[in-house]
């Protein structure tokens, strides 16, 4: 795409988590705006990686280093990789904004639904009430 060619860019748990170089993506994104413009993007909260996926009581024992960068991965009977998810803590996140040149808005730690009781994944009343499971992240390219 050419410089400066889009007024807003988002991505809903999409491709940010799943780029090795998240800072150079966001370099990219920058680019492709133009002044002004926005960048909203949501991840699994950071925070999430230091805990098992499970929704019950086991999930809120921190059995992770939240330091540790290393991608989780996972793969078919053969040793491929069919699954692989990058994870930056919210600092990194924030210091790949800053350094591609965005100034931050926002950052949204929805919290779990009063009334919600549904279970999905790791997702879970009991998780959810304790701790976000999402950060949304709105900066903006400086006009």
């Amino acid at each position: 795409f050419p410089d400066a060619a889009f007024d807003t860019a988002c991505t809903a748990f999409g491709a940010v988590p799943f780029v090795a170089d998240s800072a150079a993506l966001m370099r990219e994104v920058y680019r492709v705006l133009r002044p002004g413009a926005r960048w909203v993007f949501s991840v699994t909260h950071p925070m999430r990686w230091i805990f098992l996926d499970d929704p019950g009581e086991g999930g809120l024992r921190a059995v992770h280093s939240y330091f540790d960068r290393r991608p989780y991965v996972e793969q078919d009977d053969s040793g491929t990789a069919t699954y692989v998810e990058q994870h930056r803590t919210l600092g990194d996140r924030i210091r790949e904004l800053v350094g591609a040149g965005f100034r931050l808005v926002d950052l949204v730690e929805p919290e779990w639904p009063q009334g919600h009781e549904g279970i999905w994944g790791q997702w879970s009343p009991l998780r959810g009430r304790l701790f976000p499971g999402t950060a949304i992240f709105v900066a903006e390219k400086p006009a």
